[in-house]
Order: C-alpha cells, then sequence, then structure tokens
C-alpha cells in the first residue's frame, strides 16, 4: 500500500451522498482527476475546466444523485448514479489524483451497486484504458461497437462525437438484457 494510502485504513472513511454544500468539492474533484483525460481523449473533447459549474449543476439536475468517499471532512472520490428507463447508469467516477490506485474507487462502485437491482451500464472514453480495466476488475464487459451505440443513444444524451469515442460496459444483469433484445 502507497504513502498516501495508509490513512484509508484508520477508520475515518465514510460514503455518504453528497448534498448541495459540496458541489464545490464535487468540482473540485472532477476536474482535478479529469486532467488524465488531457491529451488521451480526443482534443475536440477536451476543455478547461474538463467539466464546468454549470455542467455539473446540468447533471446534478438530471439527476445523477452522486455519492462520495470522504476522509477526515474530504471529499476523495466521487461517483454519480443515475436511474434511466429500465437501466441504472454510472456516471462520472472520479478520484482526487493524489489518491488514486488506494481502493476508492473500487469501494465508491462496491457501495453504488449495492443501490440498485437494475441492469447497469457505464459509458467511458474508449481512449481511457485504465478506466475500462477499473470495470473489468470489478466484472463489467465491453459491449459489441454496435451495442454501444445503441446504448449510447437510448440511455445518455451526448453528442455524436462523444458517441463514436467512446466505449460500454455493462454488469451480469445489463449482458442478460442485452442477450434478449
Amino acid at each position: 500500500m502507497c504513502a498516501s494510502c495508509i490513512s484509508r485504513t484508520d477508520g475515518y472513511a465514510v460514503i455518504r451522498p453528497c448534498t448541495a454544500e459540496d458541489f464545490e468539492e464535487v468540482y473540485a474533484v472532477i476536474n482535478d482527476a479529469a486532467m488524465a483525460y488531457k491529451g488521451v481523449i480526443p482534443d475536440d473533447r477536451w476543455q478547461e475546466p474538463y467539466m464546468p459549474r454549470k455542467e455539473l449543476a446540468q447533471e446534478i439536475a438530471a439527476p445523477v444523485a452522486f455519492w462520495g468517499y470522504e476522509e477526515r471532512g474530504r471529499l476523495i472520490g466521487v461517483m454519480g448514479i443515475q436511474d434511466v428507463r429500465d437501466v441504472t447508469l454510472l456516471r462520472h467516477a472520479y478520484v482526487r489524483t493524489s489518491r488514486r490506485r488506494c481502493g476508492i474507487g473500487g469501494e465508491l462502485l462496491k457501495a453504488l451497486l449495492a443501490k440498485t437491482s437494475r441492469p447497469v451500464l457505464v459509458g467511458t472514453w474508449a481512449a481511457a484504458d485504465w478506466a475500462v480495466r477499473f470495470y473489468e476488475r470489478h466484472g463489467f464487459r465491453l459491449v459489441t461497437p454496435g451495442q454501444k451505440d445503441r446504448l449510447l443513444k437510448t440511455y445518455w444524451s451526448i453528442p455524436e462525437r462523444q458517441i463514436v469515442t467512446s466505449v460500454v460496459l455493462a454488469d451480469q444483469k445489463a449482458l442478460e438484457l442485452l442477450r434478449t433484445t
């Protein structure tokens, strides 16, 4: 375990719903962690800040329910969950740069998966191979390119360019649903 992960084991961490009072800290976590995408995703999809405050407010209103991994009163990681039609989407999963690879993302994922009995889908940038590997380690599988396009158009509101440059991963329930449709 790296030195930055040591405090994780001291009993001061909690996973909790984020509130309106957490807005600025959620914004900070997302934009710190999203720097990993700079130079990786297509230049025409990158902006600074990666997620402006207005966009974050729109996501919350969508509604994406953000949950935070808090340690000693500070948000270290965030992940959103959104029910759309007959599935649950995992949205905006980020861990502060200084605390990556400490298991925080996995803890958030486990907590959010426990909150739904629906099929779960997650979309991410195709070039973000670390994100794809993270979800695969947690039991998600890439869907076919044709399924990906259909799912992104059905469950997400994103531009066509983002559809082209993204992938979708599905949990076991979602994979079973895809086999029947």
